[in-house]
């Protein structure tokens, strides 16, 4: 990221195209089958972002990140170069197509849409709010439709074949949800990325919700129901596995294993409740509350690196496990499981944490990079593959493995945080205050 100034962020240069011609030129020098035989390309990219283009398509300025303060305010024209507004979708989009269609389904914030009818809003005082004249936005079109088709720029740039259907799917939470299986149900996803969020299925755009906002679904008229979250969520736990440094890569290298792996063996050791060390996980702030900070608390001569990595995994599980509770129960709805996506969900360490915090099975794929899998759904559904989603999730999605909770643990986990955990920013929020006043 480049964080020219306070509340700026964006992608340096043009990084979301270059990176993707240099991965798909090395995926399809790699690919091991007839080129031939790929039916579509199914497109996710990041959400939330926003991408000022000139009149012929290309970047104005840099892409703006999601973390960006400018996000959460209508849209400035204060660049006469620009002549469309877009999200990153919709970018790369024409990038590979040289068409200006964007899926509906990764448009959130500030954006003049209808989330009733999937489309841009008729109500010309909606785009007055949102200060992005109609002439400026793409064309909007559903999850699961093509988009248009590889151009011959592209195909010899990236080496992916000329005239394959390149095919609109959702925003980023919404796809991996499709992508581990996820319908409506009793089912919840824990999504742990960046950002790591919770998710049920509905089919109902509920508006006013407190605890929850109803996301765009990849499939049509469908809805994602996603809790709050962490910001910076799977990147505290990179954070400390750098603060751990040097002694852990060697502990790792000697063993013959990553450091991943020591450090999440070293973490089976410690018991749970990391012998009242907890992490409290707000490294990234939400704008409205900037005086936040991460939170380490509860340390005494027993603990050493591996409680501290024990306690960041157990302040994610914990930290979720309340924001799904309340997204929940203002759904009425009880749950019987929980599907983990993402790298993280790698490690047998953090899905035995989950299942534990949650007292629910807690549910891995065989595909845990579920957006890949949830584009190529979309990419399957579009070219007539299988019929509906249902179909394809039966013959695509596949469970890897199931953690049950341990009864010792869980009762551990339900007192610590109904006690404790739930209870620390109540006191801590005051003096962070203050703090904040000093180093902003």
């Amino acid at each position: 990221m480049s964080l020219p100034e306070p509340g700026v962020v964006e992608h340096p240069d043009d990084d979301l195209w270059n990176s993707l011609v240099i991965a798909a030129r090395k995926a399809m020098e790699a690919f091991p089958g007839n080129k031939d035989e790929i039916i579509g390309l199914g497109l996710c990219t990041i959400r939330c972002c926003r991408a000022l283009l000139k009149d012929d398509g290309k970047l104005a300025s840099p892409v703006i990140s999601w973390m960006d303060a400018r996000l959460a305010r209508p849209y400035e024209h204060d660049n006469p170069e620009v002549s469309y507004v877009t999200t990153t979708t919709g970018y790369i989009t024409h990038r590979l197509t040289g068409e200006f269609n964007d899926t509906i389904a990764n448009y959130e914030g500030q954006w003049p849409i209808d989330k009733d009818t999937w489309q841009w809003s008729e109500d010309p005082k909606v785009f007055r709010q949102f200060n992005i004249p109609r002439n400026m936005l793409f064309n909007l079109q559903l999850p699961g439709t093509i988009a248009g088709y590889i151009t011959k720029e592209v195909a010899d740039a990236t080496g992916i074949p000329e005239g394959l259907p390149v095919v609109n799917t959702a925003n980023d939470k919404s796809v991996e949800a499709l992508g581990a299986g996820l319908l409506p149900g009793r089912t919840a996803l824990v999504s742990l990325g960046t950002y790591i969020a919770s998710m049920v299925h509905g089919y109902e755009n509920i508006k006013d919700a407190k605890y929850f906002f109803s996301n765009l679904a990849s499939v049509p008229y469908h809805y994602l129901y996603e809790s709050g979250g962490i910001r910076r969520g799977m990147w505290t736990v990179s954070w400390v596995k750098e603060l751990l440094g040097d002694e852990a890569a060697l502990k790792a290298k000697i063993k013959g294993v990553s450091t991943e792996t020591y450090l999440n063996n070293e973490g089976e050791k410690v018991s749970a409740g990391s012998d009242g060390l907890m992490a409290v996980h707000d490294w990234l702030a939400w704008p409205d509350i900037p005086y936040r900070k991460g939170i380490l608390i509860g340390f005494d001569g027993r603990h050493g690196g591996a409680h501290i990595y024990r306690s960041i995994l157990e302040g994610i599980a914990l930290t979720m496990k309340n924001h799904t509770d309340a997204m929940c129960k203002e759904l009425d709805l009880d749950l019987d499981n929980i599907i983990v996506s993402g790298g993280g969900s790698n490690s047998d360490l953090f899905m035995k944490i989950f299942a534990n915090v949650y007292n629910l099975p807690a549910c891995r794929n065989v595909v845990n990079g579920a957006a890949g899998l949830g584009s190529a759904i979309c990419a399957a559904l579009a070219t007539g593959i299988y019929p509906d989603y249902i179909s394809a999730i039966e013959n695509m999605v596949r469970i890897r493995d199931t953690f049950k909770p341990n009864r010792d643990d869980a009762a551990l986990y339900t007192q610590m945080n109904e006690e404790v955990y739930k209870h620390i920013k109540t006191y801590t929020d005051e003096i962070l205050k203050k703090s904040f006043s000093i180093f902003k």
